[in-house]
């Protein structure tokens, strides 16, 4: 998406994001997280509730469901590198606030009003509706006092990021070098010596294994363990008992009939002449002159419109793809734009249409109208959400009720099993730090198992809500305290470990003495198998490490060899036989890719940034309240 509508569609996504609440995706935690006590970071001494992470992750979880489509796995949500970014973001949120608060930055009520104003979300018939803005954050729980406080903080940070992502210059002749780089060739052969050719040669004495097995206690370790018995109580157990009538799922649809439609969607490609907001007159008069001079080009010639796009738009993310946006529905677009597009009919081009940004000569290419449902195409999704209202109504109830009498009765789960009509489940084996998904990977849940209320008194769990809407109460049955195997029971596997180590540093010394060999000019003492062609662009195969030492060797005098120590423990022995210069690229391909170095560059900048501010200001990030819950 390009850049313009990249930044507006940035902040209408922030605000609408502000409108909603943590508690519209509610669960049990939402019933005792009022003592804050349950956070996850402190950032610049302001706590960062484990409800707020939640909702974050709820967002992003709808933002790669939109973006992958079938490809998207809730899993995908465990992942602990995906869960500490999402809390990277908002203790990044909360540094900003401070930062720019810190250096006396403000938004004017002037433009405060007119970025509120400009959401569509808040309009009637195209003009701002005081009363529906006020109804609307009403019905999300909130006054306007609140949701204008959370803008303004949210355009102040953007003050403080739109410095660095709008700059990043790099020369043309930096430009010129990366691409030649990128698109040069060498032509390689690899003979791969691996310690599997020497393993069978190695036999470890006692001696070694000893030693292997002293200094090396923690691999062997067996942690401590535990098997429990557990009960689980859920919305969606709760949901499959429910039934919904005929006339029920009916009077729903017709109430949300326009929930389940697909809008409007228009696909438009554009040409972007930039004019910075700090621009004279003069420079607007100039971009405006070069606009109107494309656009006389596109109307004479329609068909070049991909091509012109390419060779003069200034927006890099669509230049490169003629100047496609793609489909999008409505309030995607900055205002100017998107009034634009949808005015138009099917291979329309445009007059100027000037925004914050520059002037736009747009072309629509198609569009797909509304797509209406009949009932029977939605009745299963429409009975499905009828389920989980009802479901989320009774289910706190249920809940407050399940977690009392889990902690009464401690001494056993069948009364609880009993009174909610719920299956009692034995685990195989778990530790401390992990055990078996989807229930105990959950730190709160771990915690509460090998408490010592639990391991000695062997009492109940208190119930932990291990993912929303999902309550867990475990009760230990055995428990295996942490111990490491004699070294007679480990001998096989330690004499197997020393055996590989040894014949890896025989491979690796069997490498290096032949690549000194091949250096010094002594030929015919391997056999080279055969050539490809590898390039930075096209490695062929080849890992990072390889395609680097390639193309870090001297290749002034051809052939020319190189190794490394391969991920396989062995060593990598290089022939370079041949260098392929690549042919010059033509000019608006070498316009094209300087743009996109300025973006990487810019982003580059920007995150320096961000790194150098969080430097400024205490964060205490609480890891092991960051597992799954």
């Amino acid at each position: 998406m390009f850049d313009f509508v990249h930044r507006k569609k940035r902040i209408v996504q922030v605000i609408l994001a502000l409108a909603t609440l943590p508690f519209l995706f509610w669960g049990i935690e939402s019933y005792n997280s009022g003592d804050g006590k349950d956070y996850l970071a402190l950032a610049a001494g302001e706590k960062i509730p484990r409800q707020e992470f939640e909702q974050a992750l709820r967002n992003q979880q709808e933002s790669m469901r939109a973006t992958m489509g079938e490809n998207f796995n809730d899993a995908m949500l465990d992942n602990p590198e995906l869960r500490s970014a999402v809390l990277e973001g908002l203790i990044q949120q909360r540094l900003l606030k401070h930062e720019a608060a810190r250096l006396g930055l403000t938004v004017p009520d002037s433009q405060l009003i007119l970025v509120i104003q400009d959401i569509s979300a808040f309009q009637e018939d195209g003009k701002f509706s005081k009363q529906r803005y006020e109804e609307l954050l009403r019905g999300q729980g909130m006054n306007p006092r609140t949701f204008e406080g959370r803008v303004r903080q949210e355009m102040m940070r953007q003050q403080l990021t739109d410095a660095y992502t709008g700059n990043g210059f790099v020369p043309v002749s930096v430009a010129e070098r990366i691409m030649r780089l990128g698109s040069e060739k060498r032509e390689i052969s690899l003979i791969q010596i691996q310690p599997e050719q020497f393993l069978s040669q190695m036999k470890p004495d006692d001696a070694a294994i000893k030693s292997y097995y002293d200094s090396h206690q923690a691999e062997f370790r067996v942690p401590e363990q535990v098997r429990v018995e557990y009960l689980v109580l859920s919305l969606d157990d709760l949901t499959k008992d429910l039934q919904v009538t005929a006339d029920e799922a009916i009077k729903y649809f017709e109430e949300h009939r326009s929930e389940f439609e697909q809008p409007e969607e228009r696909r438009a490609s554009h040409i972007l002449i930039t004019v910075p907001a700090t621009a004279s007159d003069v420079e607007k008069a100039a971009a405006r002159a070069k606009a109107e001079q494309l656009l006389v080009q596109v109307r004479q010639a329609p068909q070049s419109f991909a091509e012109l796009a390419k060779q003069h738009s200034q927006d890099p993310g669509s230049a490169i793809n003629g100047g496609d946006l793609g489909f999008f529905a409505r309030n995607m677009m900055v205002k100017a734009f998107e009034d634009a597009v949808f005015q138009m009919k099917p291979d329309e081009i445009s007059n100027l249409v000037e925004t914050d940004h520059g002037f736009h000569i747009i072309k629509l290419s198609a569009i797909k109208p509304v797509k209406l449902v009949h009932f029977d195409e939605v009745k299963n999704q429409v009975e499905q959400e009828l389920k989980k209202q009802k479901a989320g109504k009774i289910f706190g109830e249920t809940a407050e009720g399940f977690s009392n009498m889990v902690y009464e009765q401690s001494d056993s789960l069948r009364p609880a099993a009993e009174k909610f009509s719920l299956r009692v489940q034995q685990s195989d084996w778990i530790g401390r730090s992990a055990g078996e998904p989807p229930y105990f990977t959950n730190g709160r849940l771990l915690q509460a198992i090998f408490s010592e209320d639990a391991l000695k008194n062997k009492r109940n769990t208190e119930a932990v809500e291990v993912v929303p809407n999902t309550l867990v109460s475990a009760r230990v049955l055995e428990h295996r305290p942490e111990t490491t195997p004699s070294i007679t029971v480990l001998r096989d596997k330690i004499s197997e470990r020393v055996a590989r180590k040894e014949a890896a540093e025989a491979a690796q010394k069997s490498g290096r003495e032949k690549l000194a060999q091949l250096q010094e000019g002594k030929g015919g003492i391997l056999a080279w198998g055969i050539t490809q062609q590898v390039s930075r662009k096209e490695p062929q195969g080849l890992d990072n490490e390889t395609l680097r030492t390639v193309f870090k060797a001297e290749a002034t005098r051809l052939p020319s060899y190189a190794g490394m120590e391969n991920s396989q423990g062995g060593f990598t022995l290089i022939r370079i036989s041949r260098v392929i210069e690549p042919v010059p690229a033509e000019v608006s391909e070498r316009k094209t890719f300087a743009r996109q170095l300025q973006q990487v560059h810019a982003q580059e900048e920007l995150t320096s940034y961000l790194a150098a501010v969080r430097k400024q200001y205490d964060v205490t990030v609480r890891n092991e309240s960051l597992e799954k819950k």
